[in-house]
Order: structure tokens, then C-alpha cells, then sequence
């Protein structure tokens, strides 16, 4: 979930997708500002932190790239239960990618957050001449199901910050509890005190 301080906000993302679609090094371009040619896969998740500045506020994203191979898919919920932000990456030369993040999708619709905002990231967008999955047919994807679309390349950090800083933005700028729901625990010394004289004798 997204916590507000006085306009600070840290928000909770994580990334889903299959494995080899680039989620990490979407990750280390942002987070570092690199990107290796030959990036191992993760195991489990992996957790960064970056901080944005947003007009008159400061996002701080917890960050959760998860791996893409199936094996570990059932650790998944673990990572985007309490997510404020998702981001759902595919790699646009490699249809069935696509595939698997549409159920991711599904998925998220099932059991995610209901508030949380999701991106769809069609990453790799520097192998144009590779493409199997058009920015139409994404696009259109992305907007039947309440999505936002971006195409990335982590090699060349083409739309990168840009789906950060859109999700910053579009992040609920929740109030702070008026009456926080709780018990409430009230200091009456003198019936505390009758009360423990009358317990025990």
C-alpha cells in the first residue's frame, strides 16, 4: 500500500512478468541508471528503493522484481499482496510474453489491490525489427482493462523513468485516518486502583 507522510509517500511496487522480458533490467536502469548485456535471472525477488520528486511531493518506491520463471510463481502473491503499483512487463519480440502478461492481469484483477495502479510495459522496444506484438494491439489491451501503456527499452532507457514517474503520479494521495479505528485507551486511575484492591484479597 501507499503510507503518507507530510507529502511523502512510499509506495510498494512490484514487477510481474515472464522470464527474459527485461523486468529486472527495467529495475537497474531506473534504480542505477545501468544496463548489463547479460543479466542473470532472479531468484525468488529482489528488493530496491528510488526516490522520485513529484511536483510538491517525494515518492519513495519499494521496489519487488520478482523472477519470471514459473517455479516461483507461487511465491508472487507474497510480493504484490499490499502493493500500491504493478508494473506487468512483456517483451514485444515474443508473443507468448505477452500472453503470460495478460493472465498476470488476470491475476492482479483476482486478487491484487484493488486501488493499485498497473502498468503494462512492452519492453525491448529497441528490436523494432524483431516485433511480434504491436503497440495497437498492447495499447488497446491496456485500455480495455483499466491499464497504462508504455513501450521501454531498458537498453537504451527509452520510456523508463517515464513509466516511474507516470505511476508516481497516478499513485491515490490518501488523507491520513480522521478517527483511527482502534480501541481507545482511556487513564482512570481511581477505579483502576479500587479494581485491584477488590481482585486478589
Amino acid at each position: 500500500m501507499a503510507t503518507v507522510g507530510r507529502n511523502n509517500l512510499n509506495a510498494k511496487l512490484v514487477l510481474l512478468g515472464d522470464m527474459g522480458a527485461g523486468k529486472s533490467s527495467l529495475v537497474l536502469r531506473f534504480v542505477k541508471g545501468q544496463f548489463l548485456e547479460f543479466q542473470e535471472s532472479t531468484i525468488g525477488a529482489a528488493f530496491f528503493s528510488q526516490t522520485l520528486a513529484i511536483n510538491d511531493a517525494t515518492v519513495k518506491f519499494e521496489i519487488w522484481d520478482t523472477a519470471g520463471q514459473e517455479r516461483y510463481h507461487s511465491l508472487a502473491p507474497m510480493y504484490y499482496r499490499g502493493a500500491a503499483a504493478a508494473i506487468i512487463v512483456y517483451d514485444i519480440t515474443n508473443s507468448d510474453s505477452f500472453t503470460r502478461a495478460k493472465k498476470w492481469v488476470q491475476e492482479l484483477q483476482k486478487q491484487g489491490n484493488p486501488n493499485m495502479v498497473v502498468a503494462l510495459a512492452g519492453n525491448k522496444a529497441d528490436l523494432e525489427d524483431k516485433r511480434k506484438v504491436t503497440a495497437d494491439e498492447a495499447r488497446v489491451y491496456a485500455e480495455e482493462n483499466g491499464l497504462f501503456f508504455m513501450e521501454t527499452s531498458a537498453k537504451t532507457a527509452a520510456n523508463v523513468n517515464d513509466v516511474f514517474h507516470e505511476i508516481a503520479k497516478r499513485l491515490p494521495r490518501a488523507q491520513p485516518a480522521q478517527n483511527p479505528a482502534g480501541m481507545v485507551l482511556v487513564d482512570r486511575p481511581a477505579e483502576g486502583a479500587r479494581a485491584s484492591a477488590s481482585c486478589c484479597s
